[in-house]
């Protein structure tokens, strides 16, 4: 007898082997006919795998995030089918699964259009509704490639080509296509319901330039016709609020064709930059960091040191001067251990705490660019903190404090939390690996903070928790980080003087709240929509005049609020008062002030609010005392 034990532990037998469906079947007609896939000894298999030893077996159906990840992984190849339904000189290539969907490059004679993509996705509704069973079957190697070049699908023979030669491969058919897949895929195509196709954009072959420029088809696909809906609704929410396109509205900042990866700042841009550094500044200062500052260009020699030479290389700027190699700092923390080292120290000075707003160059491929969000030149609210052992617990638990109240006040009440622990290429021994990784899961058990393990996803000095946010439309922006870092002091030679009068290595504490600034803003537009709060926008109040005889009422206001503080313009211009108030509420400013002759006489402003919400007319100092409010309250 064949014994199968399912998830909540009870067993089933069969006289002999038995299939995934076949399982399911058993347990219930309902299940059988929900059933995507199956899991064994955490495999995700087709339901047509069949089962030959006593195993542990869940049945995979679309709640579960295995099977999502089989239903978009069937709806890429439905695309693929139905590309060479309606295009068959079209050459299929590779379709994987990515964050909510799929995607899938073909080589064809002309980019294909928008038309294209509404006729394809017409095309794999109507195959989908087929039902076609898909059908797996395995060929040797060499059968396979001959197999695919029998069929013109070179870029196919290819792949399976670079396959060594002793090994099976397996292909998926579903009605007149048949592909290259490990699987699993879902058992008929009918299981496919809620896709959508996204656009289509360009993809090097491999990801090599050299090569033909081939046209990736995007899509996304989802369990259930509501999940499908959401997820396109976050996608126009977010395309409103893409810091790019408000970025040029709200006349922020732009990037250059001529410094590719680098942001120019306008001066309302650098007056949203300054507000946030600013603000850091005083974090810094209230928590025990002194600011320093490092130089742009270090030796290579130190970069080689710290590991960074071998790790980073190929994405660090180079320069050479007399003969002598030099790097555009990547990041701060080899800078920090230099101006540690200047001087003696001694276990009374730690921990010490270091902070810069560093600025930073990595060469970032052009394809990975996006907007402020990432770039090659960028400044960090970086921070090292140089203590012993046995402060690295508290000093984790209050900078995790300190993270969650920056983070409150800039709108963001939703943290996750992971801890990445150690890769498989690192340095320092397991021993030292160990006593990070069990300090930084301490800190947020004391901080009462739930956390994920992110096994191998730490820095290759050191394990790391990554502070992620998550946004007003669900997206996740990871940004904080504190890392435990026992090599680099080691690497570097940094010591203090021990309370037993000898000398010890300190730990180091790599921390950033905010990481970089730029992408913060960019995260900071997008969550605010453009319409970010009183004590960040660049412009708080707009002063209007009705006619010239208020010109000078109106500038004596904005003087009045500039002493108090708050960032004004005012708009004297000889135009309807509609038109001057539609075009300041369009650059999102918190609050415009209207003045006419009653306003004047009365010494009073009327006032609107951001969302053309009349607050009526008030006494100056009552709007005074009434924006005060709002900056203070960072609401």
């Amino acid at each position: 007898m064949l014994h199968i034990t399912l998830p909540d532990g009870s067993q089933r037998e069969f006289p002999g082997p038995v299939t995934v469906a076949e399982v399911a079947a058993s347990i219930g007609a309902g299940l059988a006919k929900a059933a995507l896939a199956g899991k064994i000894d955490g495999k995700v298999v087709d339901t047509g795998y069949l089962i030959t030893q006593d195993s542990p077996l869940s049945i995979v159906t679309a709640k579960d995030a295995d099977g999502l990840e089989v239903i978009r992984h069937s709806t890429a190849h439905l695309l693929a089918y139905a590309v060479k339904e309606l295009f068959p000189d079209a050459q299929v290539t590779i379709g994987p699964v990515i964050e909510h969907g799929f995607f899938y490059d073909f080589s064809y004679k002309r980019p294909f259009t928008p038309e294209d993509l509404v006729a394809i996705e017409k095309r794999m509704t109507e195959l989908a509704s087929k039902d076609e069973p898909v059908v797996r079957r395995v060929l040797p190697r060499d059968e396979a490639v001959a197999h695919f070049k029998a069929m013109g699908e070179h870029y196919k023979a290819e792949i399976i080509a670079s396959i060594p030669s002793n090994e099976d491969v397996s292909l998926y058919r579903e009605g007149a296509f048949e592909d290259l897949c490990r699987g699993p895929h879902v058992p008929s195509t009918g299981k496919l319901k809620h896709f959508k196709l996204m656009k289509v954009a360009g993809a090097y072959w491999r990801g090599d330039h050299r090569n033909e420029m081939l046209q990736r088809i995007y899509g996304t696909a989802w369990a259930t016709k509501e999940e499908l809906q959401q997820h396109l609704t976050m996608i126009e929410e977010a395309e409103k609020r893409d810091h790019r396109k408000l970025g040029r509205e709200l006349d922020l900042f732009h990037i250059d064709e001529h410094a590719p990866g680098l942001v120019f700042w306008h001066p309302k841009g650098w007056t949203l930059w300054q507000e946030v550094e600013q603000y850091m500044r005083r974090v810094y200062r209230d928590n025990g960091y002194q600011e320093v500052k490092g130089p742009q260009i270090i030796d290579k020699s130190l970069w080689e040191k710290t590991g960074h030479w071998d790790k980073y290389r190929d994405n660090m700027f180079t320069t050479e001067s007399e003969k002598r190699d030099y790097a555009l700092k990547p990041m701060n923390c080899p800078g920090h251990i230099l101006i540690y080292k200047q001087g003696i120290k001694s276990y009374r000075d730690l921990p010490l705490r270091y902070g810069e707003f560093g600025q930073c160059h990595r060469n970032e491929p052009s394809g990975g660019l996006h907007g402020i969000m990432r770039v090659r030149g960028f400044t960090q609210d970086d921070g090292h903190i140089f203590c012993t052992e046995e402060q690295i617990l508290p000093e984790c638990l209050a900078y995790t404090a300190l993270l969650q109240k920056v983070y409150s006040d800039f709108g963001f009440k939703n943290i996750i939390y992971k801890v990445a622990t150690r890769p498989a290429a690192r340095i320092g021994s397991d021993e030292v690996w160990g006593k990070a990784e069990h300090a930084l899961m301490e800190s947020l058990r004391a901080s009462g903070c739930e956390f994920e393990i992110a096994p191998g996803d730490g820095a290759f000095y050191g394990p790391k928790i990554e502070y992620t946010l998550k946004d007003a439309i669900g997206r996740q922006w990871q940004c904080g980080t504190m890392q435990v870092d026992f090599s680099m002091p080691e690497r570097l030679d940094a010591e203090y003087v021990g309370e037993d009068g000898s000398r010890h290595r300190p730990v180091m504490l790599h921390r950033a709240i905010v990481g970089s600034l730029e992408r913060f803003i960019g995260i900071l537009i997008e969550e605010h929509a453009g319409a970010l709060p009183t004590w960040l926008a660049p412009v708080q109040v707009a002063v209007l005049n009705i006619t010239d005889a208020q010109a000078e009422y109106c500038r004596e206001i904005a003087k009045s609020l500039q002493n108090q503080g708050l960032r004004v313009v005012t708009d004297l211009r000889n135009e309807k008062i509609t038109y001057k108030i539609r075009e300041h509420a369009l650059q999102k400013l918190p609050f415009i002030v209207v003045v006419g002759d009653k306003e004047k006489e009365a010494g009073a402003v009327a006032v609107r609010a951001r969302g053309n919400k009349d607050l009526g007319v008030m006494p100056l100092e009552a709007f005074s005392k009434l924006i005060a409010a709002d900056v203070s309250s960072k609401v």
